[in-house]
């Protein structure tokens, strides 16, 4: 089974590699030429007098990225690099959570070119792996236009617009590949782990700096906010070509504008338990389940009679071997939903126990 990684760029370009883990940079990246991929256009034949028409899916294209790509902007950390997406006209950028990580201040660089300005953090939803930043000079950001993820379809062609490796204003192009997968995160200290519910899996490359940036249909509304890409463990954790995975724009606006609006998330609408934990590994060296190290005062997994020490091992029939796959199952239910959960306690002893979900919290 592939496993997913995070599309950050943890270093800049330099002789032609990037450094794929955190390095501390003297200040942002410098953007490099804009490079954009996608059909190209056919060779004038030898001695022709005229450069051969654009073709229309081209031509669809250019006029694509010249309305989206002023609305992207490079994300620049101390530690790495990522994209974003300008929301509003108050300056107000959509971004991953993975993208910012720990920081709390950053430079924000428009795709297009332009010095940096500075900016900080409003919030992050770790959850579901997005956070809003605010640049502190907004004159003449140019916010997205936000399209209803909701009518998606597979087979629609798409772009990935973002940063990948500090490129600034880079473009890949692809389809839909497939609608509502469930992906989950690696964790990492910058990186949540978050397990993303109804993600668009896309054959647009997503590779490290991509994240946070935009997916972008061709009437040139963001449709998603690129995130994960696939790796090949036939590669050598390398990126398995043309799977990469993007959260929905109707979730991401949901959530951000919940923080723009209070300063927080007030409603993830997704499930919860209320419990801390870690995959537990069996004698055979396979995991066995996922481990409650705390449980929260007041939460679902309370009022039910989970504890610590206790090892979920299934939620309504669905085997939940690790943190992960209890974090798959939750996003498939919903708050005030009622589940069945089997758990194995210290003594070995099996009970199932019904739980009144709650809801994931904001950060």
């Amino acid at each position: 089974m592939s496993k997913i990684a995070a599309g950050i760029a943890a270093g800049v370009l330099v002789a032609g590699c990037a450094s794929q883990g955190p390095a501390t940079m003297a200040g942002p990246a410098s953007p490099a030429p804009a490079t954009t991929t996608g059909p190209a256009s056919p060779a004038p034949s030898a001695g022709a007098s005229s450069p051969v028409a654009v073709q229309p899916l081209e031509q669809t294209y250019e006029l694509v990225i010249k309305r989206v790509l002023p609305s992207i902007v490079q994300i620049t950390t101390k530690v790495g690099l990522g994209s974003g997406i300008v929301y509003d006209s108050a300056g107000h950028v959509l971004t991953n959570a993975h993208v910012v990580g720990q920081a709390t201040q950053m430079n924000v660089t428009l795709a297009t070119g332009s010095a940096p300005r500075t900016a900080r953090l409003v919030k992050t939803f770790s959850g579901g792996d997005l956070a809003v930043v605010k640049v502190d000079d907004p004159k003449g950001l140019t916010p997205a236009r936000f399209g209803d993820s909701s009518q998606l379809r597979v087979g629609q062609f798409v772009l990935a617009m973002g940063n990948p490796l500090g490129l600034s204003g880079s473009v890949t192009d692809g389809i839909i590949s497939a609608l509502g997968r469930t992906v989950s995160e690696p964790q990492a200290p910058d990186s949540p782990g978050a397990t993303i519910s109804g993600a668009i899996q896309t054959s647009a490359a997503i590779n490290p700096g991509n994240s946070g940036g935009a997916l972008v249909d061709m009437s040139g509304q963001v449709i998603g906010i690129p995130t994960l890409a696939a790796t090949d463990p036939d590669l050598g954790g390398g990126a398995a070509p043309g799977i990469g995975f993007a959260i929905p724009s109707n979730t991401a606006t949901d959530i951000a504008a919940q923080i723009v609006r209070d300063g927080k998330v007030t409603n993830s609408h997704r499930a919860a338990l209320g419990i801390r934990g870690s995959t537990v590994i069996g004698s055979d060296g396979k995991p066995t389940g996922a481990g409650v190290a705390k449980v929260d005062k007041g939460s679902a997994a309370e009022k039910a009679g989970i504890r610590a020490g206790d090892v979920i091992v299934s939620i309504n029939g669905k085997e939940t071997a690790t943190m992960s796959e209890l974090a798959e199952v939750l996003t498939t239910l919903r708050p005030g939903q009622q589940a069945k959960v089997e758990i194995v306690r210290s003594d070995g002893g099996r009970r199932t126990v019904t739980v009144t979900l709650g809801t994931l919290p904001g950060d």
